[in-house]
């Protein structure tokens, strides 16, 4: 099987963490023509941490902090986009996947800006993006950061997580043009109607049967969308956080469809991610 026949098999999940990578790409994995990423004994079974190739989110400072450091964002021009590097990859990975299946699905979220360097590196491969709301995804992450680590040195404030959710869609949207099959999907949208959005990602990807709907729930974004809410009263200590957001980074963060002000709202269409390239495989 030459390079790009072999390389149309690979689908690469990306988004930030804690914008719903894991629920989407364990919904893909349920579906008979792929094969996820299983028994890796790693966080989330996510391929960054299985191979030697390219480093992990966490050199460049981890969840909330990668994609500040211009070394993460990963292109055809990276030393490291090699037919060395696709062999080194799947040697890493194949003995995790069922090597029987149409497709072989990767998530991690670095993916989001490596775009161009997986596509160069496995020629015909897909990338599926998923976006969350930048105020949900930085509570989140500031929740998550603390359960995962007592280091104070990791926890980092509301303002500079959104910043770098802009700054990685930013390095995303840039990348585009030079992707040839990606498709974007909004977290928002995906839990809302599940059926819907997993049928345009099995279109995406040239699926024989639907994508099994079942393990994708609403609600998780609640308690942050109230959280936000209540951050609102100027009597509170966070009030001048959200003020800080809502006053420096509204209009960047509306660029990409997002309300700062609303966390259920939208201010508008996201025009720099409004992806979905490439047909059936």
């Amino acid at each position: 099987m030459n390079a790009r026949a072999e390389g149309s098999r690979m689908v690469f999940v990306g988004g930030l963490h804690r914008s719903g990578t894991t629920p989407l790409a364990r919904a893909l994995a349920q579906h008979p023509e792929i094969s996820g990423l299983t028994g890796t004994g790693v966080r989330e079974d996510e391929g960054q941490h299985l191979q030697h190739v390219y480093p992990k989110a966490k050199v460049y400072g981890g969840s909330g902090r990668f994609a500040f450091d211009p070394r993460a964002h990963l292109t055809e021009d990276s030393p490291l986009a090699t037919a060395e590097s696709a062999e080194r990859l799947r040697q890493a990975w194949d003995p995790h996947w069922d090597l029987g299946r149409r497709y072989l699905l990767e998530k991690s979220p670095p993916n989001l800006v490596m775009g161009r360097f997986l596509q160069a590196v496995f020629p015909g491969s897909s990338l599926v993006v998923v976006t969350r709301h930048p105020v949900v995804v930085a509570l989140s992450n500031k929740k998550w950061r603390r359960l995962v680590s007592a280091d104070p040195r990791r926890f980092q404030s509301v303002q500079s997580l959104v910043r770098h959710w802009v700054v990685a869609h930013q390095h995303f949207a840039d990348d585009l043009p030079h992707l040839q099959r990606v498709h974007v999907v909004r977290y928002e949208d995906l839990v809302a109607q599940p059926e819907r959005e997993l049928a345009a990602v099995g279109e995406f990807l040239g699926l024989s049967s639907p994508v099994p709907a079942d393990g994708l729930t609403a609600g998780a974004s609640a308690r942050y969308e109230e959280q936000w809410r209540t951050w609102g009263d100027w009597w509170r200590p966070q009030h001048a956080v959200r003020r800080a957001v809502e006053s420096r980074l509204a209009d960047e963060v509306a660029r990409f469809g997002y309300d700062v002000h609303d966390l259920t709202g939208r201010a508008g269409t996201p025009e720099p991610l409004g992806a979905r390239r490439g047909g059936a495989a």
